[in-house]
């Protein structure tokens, strides 16, 4: 009887993950790290940042903070608040924000193929998109279409066109 008991414990025990001094070390640093990266944005991109609570004082106070240390130390305190956070979403924002990373060209190629179809596929792609993305003005969308295939000079072409990427991106963000 006692022998099950043991067992059963050990059954338990194995289900507990261990982690090591020095990975809870390198979580630390990679979220203060993230942190840095948060305080160095501009204030409408830090809008983009889904972050809740008192990070975001935390975040805008670093700004005022001269000495080497006290950043240090408001590094450290914001790592910590990062822990409460959806770092997930925080770190495919900022890839977002980033022109090298590959999240950004992805999303970038995508809304080039979208204007693409939407320029030689007209209503059909224009459908698709919108049931992608329903808060889409479709006014403005079908517009910027026909202006774009109306249009004989190359130049204007390729400004109309290079238009209707700008309000597909904006469509895509929001």
């Amino acid at each position: 009887m006692r022998k099950n008991r043991n067992h059963e414990e050990l059954d338990q025990d194995e289900e507990i993950i261990l982690v090591s001094k020095s990975e809870l070390k390198r979580d630390a640093h990679e979220l203060k790290d993230l942190g840095a990266r948060l305080t160095e944005l501009k204030p409408d991109q830090l809008a983009k940042i889904p972050l809740e609570g008192r990070i975001i004082d935390a975040i805008t106070e670093t700004a005022r903070i001269k000495s080497h240390n006290a950043r240090k130390r408001q590094f450290g305190f914001i790592g910590k608040l990062m822990l409460d956070q959806d770092i997930d979403a925080i770190r495919h924002e900022l890839a977002m924000m980033d022109t090298s990373s590959e999240e950004y060209s992805r999303h970038f190629h995508i809304l080039e193929r979208w204007r693409e179809r939407l320029i030689n596929d007209g209503n059909t792609a224009l459908t698709a998109f919108l049931d992608e993305h329903p808060h889409a003005d479709a006014q403005q969308l079908r517009q910027l279409i026909r202006n774009i295939n109306k249009e004989k000079s190359e130049e204007k072409k390729a400004t109309l066109s290079k238009k209707l990427f700008r309000c597909l991106r904006e469509v895509s963000e929001s």
